[in-house]
Order: C-alpha cells, then sequence, then structure tokens
C-alpha cells in the first residue's frame, strides 16, 4: 500500500540525496524503521515530480488580502520565542539567555501562562508538544491530553431517562473536568531534553504571581463575557471586585495560592501534583460541584501517564510537513489537506482567489468527514491512519474536488483494510472549544518546540483549585454516545479515555532535511484551517511567517465556510455562495505563533488577533 509516512515513535529527520531528506526511525519505535525504509524512494519521486507552486519568494510581501493592524516579522541570528503573551514570551527568551534549551523555556512560558493567561491553559489542563532534537535529527511527540476518569461509563452526558443533557448541564463543573496531564508531559520532556535545573524554570511564575501582573484588555474581556465564572465561588473571589464587576483592564491581579502550588511542584517535580494533598484536592473539587459532581478520584491522578504519540509526516510540493498523531486528528488533517490541493497550482493562484479558497475549502470538507468518522483515542479505537495517508485514496478523494462548483453533501471516504471494530463505529461531531494557545521555541543549538496546550472551554471547567483552573475538556468527547440504531460514536466517553483533540503543533522540513518552520494555533476545530493557511501562506504564496499568519482566516465549520468579518474576504462572499458554498462572514480569533528558519536567520511570527509577542536574539 502507497502511503505517507507514519511512524509510531520518534523519528529522526536526515538529509538525503533527494528529498526532504530520509525520515528514519527512533531504534525501538517497532515497525517504523520498516516503513521508512520503504518510503524513502516515494518522498524522492514526489520531490522530483517538478509540482508547480513550491514555496518561492521567500519573504515576500502578501501580494493581497492581509487585515489591519499588520505586524512585522521579527528576526534574530541565535535563538527566538513566541506565544500568546507578552509576559511569557519575556520569560521563555530569558530562559534560553540563561543556557536553558528549548524545552526548558517552553515550560517556563506554560507556567507563566497559567498565570496570565488562565481562560486558554494551564497547569489544570493539556497539552501536545513536538519536540525536535538538533544534533540528532529526532522528532517526537509528546501528548499530556486529559483522560477521563475511571468511572466514566459511555453516558456519561445522559441523563437516566436515556435523553442527552443540555449543553448548559455538562459544559462546565466537576461533570467536564478530564485529569490533567501537561505537568506529567513537560517533566517527562524536560528530564530527556532540558539543561537548567527543573525548580529553576518555576521562580519566574512564582514571582510574577506573588509580585502580581496587570490584566490585559483581553483577559477583561474574556471575564466580562464568560456567563458561568461567577457561578463558582473561588473564581468569583479571584476574578471580580468586590462589587462583582470583572477586573478592570490594568488592575493588579495576584495569586499567592498558584505561587504556593508551583513551589510544591517546583521541589517536589509532578508528583507534587498527582499525589499528595493537590492531587486529593483536584479530585474533591470535582466530586464537591453540587451542580455538575463529577467522578474523578485521586487514584485517577495517580494512574495518569504521558503518551509517546505516532508522528504523522508526509510531503508537500518540496517540503516535509510533520505533525501530531492521535488522538489529535491535527496531523493527520493538515498532511491530508495539503495531498488534495497539491494537484493544484495554488501559487499562480495567490490568497485573494475565490478559487484558493474554494479549494482548500473543499479539501478540508473531505477531510472534515474522514476526522469526524475515524479518528479517536488510538488505545481504544482502531484508527486507519494508514489508510487515511494512503497516496491512492488521496488522489480518488482529491479528484472530487472541481474547481467551478462546490460538492454536494460529503461523505467519509471507503477506507481499505478498516478494522472490523471501526466498520461499525459511527462518525461523532465536534464540540471543542476554542480556549486553547499556542508557543513555538527554537534554541541557540537549533532544537525546537512547537506546543498547543488548553483548558478547554474559556476557564475550562470555571473550578479553581489552588490557584489554577481545572479543565473542561472532557466535553470533547460525544456527548451522545451511540447512534439511534445503537451503533457506538468513535470519540464517546469510556474509562481512561482520551477525547478527541483539532490541535496541531507542526514542524516543516526543507529539501535539505533541514527544519523550516514550528508553528501552531489555538481555535478548537479550526486549528487545522489555520495552521493549513499559513503553511499554504509559506510554502506556496512565498510570503514571510507573519505575513502568513496575518492572512485573513477562512475556515470549514459543520459544511460551512465562515470568513473572517472585517477583512477583505467579506466581499468574497456572494463568489463563493454562487459556486454552491454555504457562507458565513464571523470573528475567526486564530491565535497562530511560528517561527521560520532558513538562510541562517530566525523569522517569528504572532498572531495579531491575540496579544502575542516574539522575541530572539
Amino acid at each position: 500500500m502507497d502511503i505517507f509516512p507514519f511512524f509510531p515513535g520518534r523519528v529522526r529527520a536526515e538529509p538525503g540525496a533527494g528529498f526532504p531528506g530520509r525520515v528514519r526511525a527512533e531504534p525501538g519505535a517497532g515497525g517504523a524503521r520498516a516503513i521508512a525504509a520503504a518510503l524513502v524512494a516515494l518522498l524522492a519521486l514526489t520531490a522530483c515530480a517538478g509540482v508547480r507552486g513550491a514555496g518561492a519568494r521567500a519573504g515576500a510581501e502578501a501580494p493581497h488580502l492581509a487585515p489591519a493592524p499588520q505586524p512585522k516579522a521579527v528576526k534574530a541570528l541565535r535563538q527566538m520565542v513566541a506565544s500568546a503573551n507578552p509576559m511569557a514570551s519575556r520569560v521563555g527568551l530569558e530562559i534560553l539567555r540563561q543556557g536553558g534549551a528549548a524545552i526548558d523555556a517552553a515550560v517556563a512560558m506554560q507556567l507563566v501562562l497559567t498565570l496570565v493567561e488562565p481562560q486558554s491553559s494551564g497547569i489544570g489542563g493539556s497539552g501536545f508538544l513536538m519536540h525536535f532534537e538538533a544534533s540528532s535529527g529526532e522528532i517526537a511527540a509528546f501528548e499530556g491530553r486529559e483522560t477521563a476518569a475511571r468511572a466514566v461509563k459511555e453516558t456519561l452526558f445522559m441523563n437516566p431517562d436515556g435523553t442527552p443533557m443540555v449543553g448548559d448541564r455538562y459544559r462546565v463543573g466537576g461533570i467536564s473536568v478530564g485529569v490533567p496531564g501537561i505537568l506529567r508531559m513537560l517533566e517527562r520532556v524536560q528530564r530527556r531534553h532540558g539543561r537548567l535545573k527543573w525548580r529553576a524554570l518555576f521562580q519566574p511564575a512564582i514571582d510574577l504571581a506573588e509580585r502580581g501582573f496587570k490584566v490585559s484588555a483581553r483577559l477583561n474581556r474574556s471575564i466580562a463575557s464568560d456567563r458561568y465564572l461567577s457561578q463558582y465561588p473561588a473564581a468569583r473571589g479571584y476574578f471580580f471586585d468586590h462589587s462583582g464587576r470583572p477586573l478592570a483592564v490594568g488592575s493588579v491581579l495576584r495569586n499567592p495560592a498558584l505561587a504556593r502550588t508551583l513551589r510544591a511542584v517546583a521541589r517536589g517535580g509532578a508528583n507534587a501534583f498527582y499525589r499528595g494533598a493537590i492531587a486529593r484536592d483536584v479530585a474533591l473539587a470535582t466530586r464537591a460541584d453540587k451542580r455538575r459532581p463529577g467522578l474523578m478520584t485521586m487514584g485517577d491522578l495517580v494512574a495518569y501517564r504521558v503518551k509517546l504519540r505516532p508522528t504523522i509526516c508526509g510531503p508537500y510540493r518540496s517540503w516535509l510537513v510533520c505533525g501530531f498523531g492521535p488522538p489529535t486528528a491535527g496531523g493527520i488533517a493538515t498532511v491530508m489537506t495539503l495531498a488534495l490541493v497539491e494537484r493544484f497550482d495554488l501559487a499562480r493562484l495567490g490568497p485573494g482567489s475565490v478559487e484558493a479558497v474554494h479549494l482548500i475549502s473543499e479539501a478540508t470538507r473531505l477531510v472534515n468527514a474522514d476526522r469526524l468518522r475515524y479518528v479517536a483515542d488510538p488505545d481504544f479505537v482502531s484508527v486507519p491512519v494508514s489508510g487515511l495517508l494512503d497516496r491512492g485514496y488521496l488522489g480518488r478523494r482529491s479528484q472530487r474536488i472541481r474547481r467551478g462548483r462546490a460538492m454536494g453533501k460529503v461523505r467519509p471516504g471507503r477506507i481499505p483494510m478498516l478494522a472490523q471494530s471501526m466498520e461499525r463505529a459511527a462518525a461523532s461531531m465536534d464540540f471543542e472549544p476554542p480556549s486553547t494557545t499556542h508557543l513555538s521555541v527554537v534554541d541557540a543549538q537549533g532544537n525546537a518546540v512547537a506546543m498547543t496546550a488548553s483548558v478547554g472551554g474559556a476557564f475550562g471547567s470555571r473550578i479553581m483549585v489552588r490557584g489554577f483552573m481545572l479543565n473542561n475538556e472532557a466535553t470533547d468527547f460525544s456527548p451522545v454516545p451511540r447512534t439511534r440504531s445503537g451503533r457506538p460514536k468513535v470519540n464517546r466517553p469510556g474509562p481512561g479515555k482520551r477525547p478527541r483533540s483539532s490541535q496541531s503543533p507542526t514542524m516543516v522540513f526543507d529539501g535539505s532535511g533541514r527544519l523550516a518552520l514550528v508553528l501552531g494555533s489555538p481555535g478548537g476545530t479550526r486549528i487545522i484551517g489555520y495552521v493549513v493557511k499559513t503553511l499554504i501562506g509559506v510554502l506556496d504564496w512565498g510570503l514571510d511567517i507573519q505575513a502568513a499568519i496575518n492572512l485573513p482566516n477562512h475556515v470549514v465549520k459543520g459544511g460551512r465556510i465562515d470568513l473572517e468579518r472585517g477583512t477583505a474576504l467579506e466581499a468574497m462572499a456572494p463568489k463563493l455562495r454562487a459556486l454552491g458554498h454555504n457562507v458565513r462572514v464571523r470573528p475567526l480569533t486564530s491565535g497562530i505563533q511560528g517561527i521560520a528558519l532558513g538562510d541562517g536567520v530566525l523569522t517569528g511570527g504572532a498572531d495579531p488577533r491575540r496579544e502575542g509577542l516574539v522575541l530572539g536574539d
């Protein structure tokens, strides 16, 4: 079967004769070595095919569309960080200046984000982290996704009479909380790849929590727009003033409880979080929620394990794009989408073209149908990764895309050699809130981290414990576990199961096997579209990373094309409708943070739609 590279463990990007270098499996990665060896010729053929539109004119300005304001790319020669908050970026750069590795900076940045961006991520949530080690070429995907409590049944979000709960009943509170995984994940990666002491990475966040920070306009808006936050006493006392109003912009917010929590984890490692008093309080808080009680126990936290997940790599033009495997659909969907549009000359069309938006949207519709039908936690479901990435299959799917007319109803494709358990399974529709964050780091040695982290919806479950917010990621499971005919849905809840995600930390390698791009975005199920847009902006349209991030967003959600409000894309709506598309104009607040590498220069971009910052030396 002719497939794209799919590796169940660590892989290496190596310079090769011809294409993106051979991608070779790390010893001990099971059958990946045999798969990689078989694909070397395939990749070389892909590179030699002479497909027009490979990323030319690197650094060119956007020829058509870009939202205002248009920040310029930041350049550096040695090292660089990009995150969604200026305070986190400053801390990350300082860690690098102290001799820290990329993972050291990522740990310190995430701890600061727990404090200053609690609506998006934190130690009460999860993360998907891709790590590149420059000296060996090793690419590894570490997964710290939440797990369901072991007492959870597939009917978690169903009423006793068999009807589904209304959203307000389960999307906040104890029932919505999954076992947090991000601290275990960060500790595992830092032990392997870090250079500084674990304890030193906590001090900047501890100092900031005790000293206090000024509430930003974004945090103020998040507090003011949330209808659940004030229902939970700890969160109400922290985020609102004595009159019950959201903390004003510029208010100094201190968090001594979080400082104490971070001190404990700095001294005792992740065990201080997953065992003992902190774990007890986390579990108790979920079960003590009288409105929406959960099922988590201290034993669920003790039992949590980080997973080394597949790295999904596929050729695009003369590049190799690598993403994260299940339980996130991000890597698979990104590689599939690019494969479906590769036969079209996107470079000629340009980013201001109705046809480009049409073609990318049609590819996304096909990929979404497969993503919803086939992708879930691979420890519970036989995800047909090889079948989804089969070149013959993708070629047939791509032929469904027509230039001048939208497809009708899109169904999942028929995957060869589908496991029997998957033949019976049914698609699971999405509810994946957009409150997430992404950070990208490249250190002076060329090591890199792309990490997307989340607490689910804004402020997660709204339950605050010891200074941090608990996630509501359990709501990423299908609330209704079976179809009316009794077919099980692939993403239904289950004990110890991890919900499907769309998070898409991504790395791209050039034709010599050198790291070229490190990026990702928040945005719930729209993440994949944001990442694909940025990749095409750089690789097809030759934009620098900031200009590609600045491009107006267009994504597919539920079969409809959403165009970013307030951009030149709004004028495109009538023409897209004439092609048969269902179109809506709405805000699309991505948060893409990216770093490009080339000619000895680092070029960084931060999404102007949030409050991100790129810094480098």
